[in-house]
């Protein structure tokens, strides 16, 4: 018997709350946007500045206590990583990061000895190969390249979708996108959750899980639209969200599994993407079917493809699996 967490045949008007559901995504999105001005990012060391100090110990790392004695030097975000190599099982080395400390344009050199010191008192023979310090300009590059990587990303959307599909199914596609990571920058906002070079990579993620789910509902879009010619396009739209609900839902709720657990057995080093993540998965489904769809049904879409093949709506891939 095979599991089944959504009927194989389902008939919900999704449409019925398309009114209450776009408004509470605007009213989110807005939120969000007031949020970020006000509350801010807490910006982890990539953004910062900071100095990264590379460890080599004669025994077996202790994070917890590594950590534990960093933090009586109150230098702000302190990130421990324990370094692995599968070539070598009796290495025993670590990477500390902590941020740059207000009014210094990179740590100074009492700030590293003090750290040295603290780690000298777990291990003696503790020693530093190396000492790298990221200033505040390199951070604001860092900022401004994931900003590019992320407007890029939802460009290449834009384009793909267009060539795909047509401009009506782009615009949805974008907005649903959008939705998400705005949504998603409110919550790190809000929560005041460490925002790093791994969120922007969430963020990437999250791009291409919600374009994912989006396509998939797309596509079965475009193949109703072709099929029943009559229908109107908000019952078209509906039958094709039920189409691939199933799926959805079963995708979504497996990957929601893997990351929870992650979650809680990961540790504090993934702790944050893996945060993002789960709310992606969660805010991604959502935009799919209650963002991108009712984006659609207002832009409206032109019903005769197979009459039309001029190249000018965009739909001249539209026959290409990819």
């Amino acid at each position: 018997m095979r599991l089944k967490l959504v009927p194989a045949e389902t008939s919900v008007d999704f449409f019925k709350i398309t009114k209450a559901t776009f408004g509470a995504s605007i009213l989110a999105m807005i939120a969000s946007i007031i949020l970020f001005f006000t509350m801010g990012l807490n910006y982890g060391i990539d953004f910062r500045g900071g100095t990264t100090i590379r460890t080599d110990s004669t025994q077996v790392v202790d994070v917890a206590a590594y950590r534990a004695v960093l933090e009586t030097l109150e230098l702000g975000d302190i990130s421990v990583i324990e370094i692995k190599d599968p070539l070598r099982d009796d290495l025993n080395a670590t990477q500390i990061r902590f941020e740059t400390q207000e009014g210094e344009e990179a740590a100074s050199v009492d700030t590293v000895k003090a750290v040295k010191d603290a780690l000298l008192g777990i291990d003696p023979n503790m020693t530093f190969p190396q000492t790298e310090s990221i200033g505040p300009e390199v951070s604001g590059e860092l900022v401004k390249s994931a900003v590019i990587a992320v407007l890029a990303a939802v460009s290449a959307v834009l384009f793909y979708i267009w060539l795909r599909f047509e401009w009506q199914f782009s615009v949805g596609a974008v907005a649903a996108l959008v939705h998400d990571i705005v949504l998603t920058i409110g919550i790190f906002s809000l929560l005041q959750i460490k925002f790093d070079l791994a969120i922007i990579a969430a963020l990437l993620t999250i791009v291409g899980y919600s374009l994912n789910d989006t396509v998939v509902v797309f596509d079965r879009v475009r193949e109703n639209l072709r099929k029943y010619k009559k229908k109107l396009l908000k019952d078209v739209l509906n039958q094709s969200i039920n189409e691939t609900l199933s799926r959805t839902v079963m995708t979504s709720i497996t990957t929601l599994i893997a990351l929870i657990s992650l979650f809680v057995l990961g540790g504090d080093v993934i702790r944050g993407f893996v945060f993002a993540m789960i709310w992606g998965v969660i805010v991604g489904t959502y935009s799919s079917v209650f963002v991108a769809s009712a984006i659609l049904l207002r832009l409206d879409v032109k019903r005769d493809w197979d009459k039309t093949n001029d190249g000018k709506a965009g739909t001249q891939f539209a026959g290409i699996d990819a």
